[in-house]
């Protein structure tokens, strides 16, 4: 039986681009790497960190479960994004600690690995998409074999079909490349809109459309499952296992993308893949986030015998003062070769952090306007979905 490990210190850093980092250390001097990013509510994950450090510092980081099960059950309220976000930096780290403790990487204490390399895709385009052909036969060049773009730009409750002949234009140009394409709807298009692209797109043959709809709309998404063939994909919105459910049993989804920052780290995305699998579905992690967020899901990902594809941020729009591989030591890690990454071999999660840079960038980011998204307002002056 091994000794327990106490956890000594959690400690937070806010990085550019729009990063929080968790870097979590012990009685046996060895430190562990999380990511707890949620994308325009820094200060909320900030808050609960403060809380998940007074309720763990002192507990064995061997008990990656009990401590998972405290943080999600032990209080009357549980779930949601910041919780969750913040509970998924505390899980990742952990995780770390463990394999670095044994000497092996993640995937060995899920079970081994199930695949060599993990298949990848990045962005084109940005929040509004223009000019693609471009960003995507640089992608190609870079080696990478899929992309994702963004479906359109603000439209309203239901708007003029002309607007959406420029998704299709886009498709057909990043295409015309050779590469395959994800139509990321990102939850900006209702229903009556969502219907007639969804349609429009169909003989194009998308890798797969992207949050069709928001959320909160499972059984209109389920409808839309039934009205083409185009492959479903959605997830980084929901937090758990019980936040999947709903769209598991009616049958909506093709592919599932939680977020390993927002899930509940590796435990939970773990559980995730073994659950969508039951329902034929496939795990695709969406990751538009840090290296450490990438690094975790790649661990699950060469474990769990539906995974799909993986997202990757680098060259990322959002990518302003740091990119992917700006935080590590080794960015070779994460080199890309004909649409893939090589698995991780180095001990739990596999990458070095560069932790001097992480606290010079904290500490120069820290007074500064933590990051948001755009708001957008139509031409009437009412709020669209961004």
């Amino acid at each position: 039986m091994t000794s327990p490990n106490k956890i000594t210190k959690i400690e937070i850093f806010r990085v550019p681009p729009r990063w929080l980092f968790v870097r979590v250390e012990t009685q046996l001097g060895i430190v562990g790497w999380g990511e707890g990013t949620l994308e325009g509510h820094t200060e909320a994950i900030e808050g609960a960190y403060k809380d998940l450090a007074e309720r763990f510092v002192g507990w064995d980081a061997e008990q990656i479960q009990d401590i998972w099960q405290h943080a999600y059950r032990s209080r009357f309220y549980r779930g949601g994004p910041v919780l969750m976000s913040a509970l998924s930096g505390l899980d990742i780290a952990l995780w770390d600690i463990k394999g670095k403790r044994y000497g092996v990487p993640v995937w060995q204490l899920l079970g081994g690995k199930v695949r060599d390399r993990v298949k990848v895709y990045v962005w084109v385009g940005g929040d509004k998409p223009s000019d693609v052909l471009d960003g995507a036969a640089e992608r190609r060049a870079q080696g990478f074999t899929a992309v994702k773009m963004n479906a359109t730009d603000a439209v309203d409750w239901i708007d003029s079909p002309s607007l959406l002949q420029d998704t299709i234009a886009r498709v057909r140009e990043v295409k015309s490349l050779g590469l395959d394409v994800g139509i990321d709807f990102h939850g900006r298009l209702h229903k009556g809109m969502t219907k007639q692209l969804a349609k429009a797109l169909e003989s194009l043959t998308p890798l797969f459309i992207e949050e069709p709809l928001l959320p909160t709309q499972p059984e209109e998404i389920a409808d839309l499952a039934k009205m083409v063939s185009t492959p479903i994909a959605l997830g980084e919105r929901l937090y758990s296992r019980h936040d999947f459910r709903p769209y598991l049993e009616r049958r909506a989804i093709d592919i599932a993308q939680p977020d390993v920052a927002h899930c509940g780290g590796i435990s939970e995305l773990h559980r995730l893949a073994s659950y969508t699998e039951t329902y034929d579905v496939a795990l695709a992690p969406h990751c538009p986030l840090g290296p450490i967020a990438l690094a975790a899901c790649m661990q699950v990902d060469v474990s769990a015998p539906n995974f799909f594809i993986q997202e990757m941020s680098l060259q990322m729009h959002y990518n302003e003062g740091g990119d992917l591989l700006t935080y590590l030591v080794d960015p070779v890690v994460f080199a890309v070769k004909d649409g893939y990454v090589e698995a991780l071999h180095g001990p739990g999660l596999g990458i070095e952090i560069n932790e001097p840079l992480v606290r010079e960038a904290a500490a120069k980011h820290n007074n500064e306007k933590a990051w948001r998204n755009a708001v957008w307002k139509g031409d009437d002056g009412g709020l669209r979905e961004w």
